[in-house]
């Protein structure tokens, strides 16, 4: 259930994705920028939740990724993967990311995935004009009593730059001010 009004953000073409032996001759330089784009996108907050906001560049990378590790060949399964990785970017003026829930015991994991089972309803963004934008979900990923520990959210941020990032959830009251490269690479993703 996302926002489809307005454009997207740039989407991944077919013709941005090599076939996965001539993207094996560039993998290495392509791995190296990807993952510098990547590292100010990442985003931690409090001990369990990290971010990955997502852009052109990422979601290129991990369909292309995806290909080569899968050896992907047939046409039409190279664009249901494009399709899939697209989803993931956020429409204009908005941003979109994947949420990581890292708990690594797997008993305390199991318990708290559903005791969180309402956690996306409480992620939110502080804008730069003080709104509190929240996320907007993939209801495909709540289960009737557990919560999926990878979750993608979207959130409309009126091409405002956030600021900070919180959850007001009961057991994971928490919020955090962005640092500067972060703001600088998510205020570059809603210009694009």
């Amino acid at each position: 259930m996302y926002l489809k009004n307005g454009l997207n953000m740039k989407r991944v073409q077919r013709e941005d994705i090599l076939d996965f032996m001539t993207y094996e001759d560039t993998r290495n330089d392509v791995r190296k920028n990807a993952l510098s784009i990547k590292k100010d996108r990442r985003i931690h907050l409090g001990e369990h939740l990290t971010f990955l906001f997502e852009n052109t560049d990422t979601i290129k990378y991990q369909i292309q990724e995806m290909v080569r590790t899968e050896r992907i060949v047939r046409e039409s399964d190279i664009l249901h993967e494009i399709k899939t990785y697209n989803e993931l970017l956020g429409e204009k003026g908005g941003l979109g990311c994947t949420l990581l829930i890292e708990i690594s015991d797997s008993e305390q994991r199991d318990l708290l995935l559903k005791k969180w089972l309402s956690l996306p309803k409480h992620i939110y963004l502080i804008l730069e004009n003080g709104k509190r934008t929240y996320a907007e979900f993939d209801s495909r990923q709540v289960g009737e009593n557990r919560l999926s520990s990878v979750q993608y959210l979207k959130f409309n941020c009126d091409a405002q730059s956030p600021v900070k990032i919180g959850c007001d959830h009961e057991d994971l009251n928490i919020e955090s001010p962005l640092k500067e490269e972060q703001k600088a690479a998510l205020l570059k993703d809603l210009e694009d």
